[in-house]
């Protein structure tokens, strides 16, 4: 199924099936992202707001879990018995740490100790004696270092390696002549602390990215995702959006991934579960034992938090958090320029993946999520983007080319948050108009109709996208 939107810019519309998108003046309610859930706060605390319609007794129970998101687990055994059992092995020691404030992370810089809010994901080309572990977990892993790197580990154990990145630049010309420098970014993995790699292993380097409005974009119905899925492009306008499917560790089935750079992870819990267990070593029903290998036999014997190390009951109160970190408002929707950016975007076809607006489920998690209109720009299905931005690494349905559209909903309010302006899976790109240039694949004509826009149209754009 597919949606065919007909661009009538004359008159300022875009007409999409029995839906009009005007252009000339912003839709009621448009400031509105999150619909009743949307928060009015724009400066570093942006991003870790609970949604606006939550009771005070339900900010309370937000408070609770945004403490275990936020303060760090410790070694086993502590008497801190609540939050103990970090590693052996790890990325980071509190969620909050790689997602600061809630925000977007970064690659490390050339002086840093470890790389902190980015993780480097492995793998190997998987065979027929990786059918079961692909079945579960999407990928065949490394089979020292298993699926992640982690370059932290408590004293006494070695961590796994050293992350470090360093660029090479092409120029791209826009047609007026202005032109914009890319990097591209070249892994450099040193230290290696349980010897050296399957020669075939796999790299995809990953920032984290933002945590808002996570609950609402679980409570989209199926049924709506499916509707913007074109795999065979029928239509005919080179995007051929499909959902990944992925395996849900409670039912054991194989569903629709909305979660990760790959759409990879089923559920917000499962994702929590996932990072609790590869990025701070700390196991949960979902996910139990450690994340060493069968070859880290040291790692293997650290004691460790008990079993799960992460209750139930923390992975509760983690997942209500993570549910209900509000997002902000849009600012200066009614502005001429941000409405011409709003034009031109429609024009370069970006919304054919970054879909504007959805309405929630009314039998969504939690009754703050359902029945919301909101507007998070993105379709979350995998789509191409081309050589350039490939990671050559498949996962579950995934494709070493595709990539799950990332919502841009508060991507305007990425410095406010999170200090810097740094773009893509991987964090290459230093602003919006780099991270535009990227697009290739299935984006390929929408690039190309920037690459048009003169030096006017550039700066509209970009004031839209900064609305968001």
């Amino acid at each position: 199924m597919f949606r065919l939107c007909v661009p009538l810019l004359a008159i300022g519309l875009t007409a999409c099936g029995d839906e009009a998108v005007h252009f000339d003046r912003a839709e009621p309610g448009e400031a509105l992202s999150a619909g009743a859930a949307t928060v009015m706060k724009f400066d570093q605390n942006a991003f870790s707001m609970p949604s606006a319609n939550l009771s005070p007794l339900r900010r309370l129970d937000f408070s609770v879990g945004n403490s275990f998101f936020r303060n760090p687990w410790v070694i086993a055994p502590a008497s801190t018995t609540a939050r103990d059992g970090l590693g052996p092995l790890f990325n980071t020691n509190a969620c909050q740490s790689c997602h600061i404030k809630d925000g977007r992370g970064h690659p490390p810089e050339g002086d840093a100790s470890n790389s902190v809010s980015m993780l480097v994901r492995l793998s190997i080309p998987a065979t027929e004696a990786h059918a079961d572990v692909v079945l579960q977990r999407g990928i065949a892993p490394e089979p020292t270092y298993g699926g992640q790197l982690q370059d932290m580990a408590i004293p006494g154990i070695a961590p796994e390696g050293k992350v470090r990145f360093s660029f090479t630049t092409h120029r791209v010309k826009f047609a007026d002549g202005h032109e914009v420098e890319l990097r591209r970014p070249q892994l450099d993995i040193t230290e290696l602390g349980y010897g050296p790699m399957h020669p075939q292993t796999l790299f995809s380097p990953r920032v984290a990215p933002p945590m808002i409005g996570l609950g609402l974009l679980e409570a989209i119905p199926e049924a709506a995702l499916l509707a913007n899925a074109d795999p065979d492009d029928l239509n005919g306008d080179g995007i051929s959006g499909r959902p990944n499917r992925v395996y849900d560790q409670v039912t054991g089935e194989t569903v629709i991934g909305r979660f990760g750079w790959k759409a990879g992870q089923p559920t917000l819990n499962q994702q929590n579960a996932d990072a609790f267990f590869n990025d701070m070593g700390l196991s949960t029903s979902l996910l139990t034992g450690n994340s060493c290998t069968e070859r880290q036999v040291e790692c293997r014997a650290m004691p460790d938090g008990g079993e799960p190390e992460v209750s139930d009951k923390i992975l509760s109160q983690v997942l209500f958090y993570t549910r209900n970190l509000g997002v902000p408002a849009r600012r200066n929707v009614d502005a001429p320029q941000v409405l011409a950016g709003k034009t031109l975007f429609h024009r370069a076809g970006c919304q054919s993946c970054h879909t504007p607006q959805f309405t929630t489920d009314a039998d969504a998690a939690e009754p703050e999520l359902a029945n919301q209109l909101i507007r998070p720009y993105t379709d979350l299905l995998l789509h191409d983007m081309g050589e350039g931005l490939a990671d050559g690494r498949p996962e579950f349905e995934a494709s070493g080319r595709e990539w799950r559209t990332p919502p841009l909903w508060g991507i305007g309010l990425t410095q406010a948050v999170s200090g810097h302006t740094r773009f893509l899976h991987d964090g290459r790109a230093r602003n919006l108009m780099e991270a535009i240039l990227w697009h290739g694949g299935e984006a390929e004509q929408a690039r190309r109709h920037v690459l048009e826009f003169d030096s006017e149209e550039r700066t509209a754009l970009l004031a839209f996208l900064e609305s968001l």
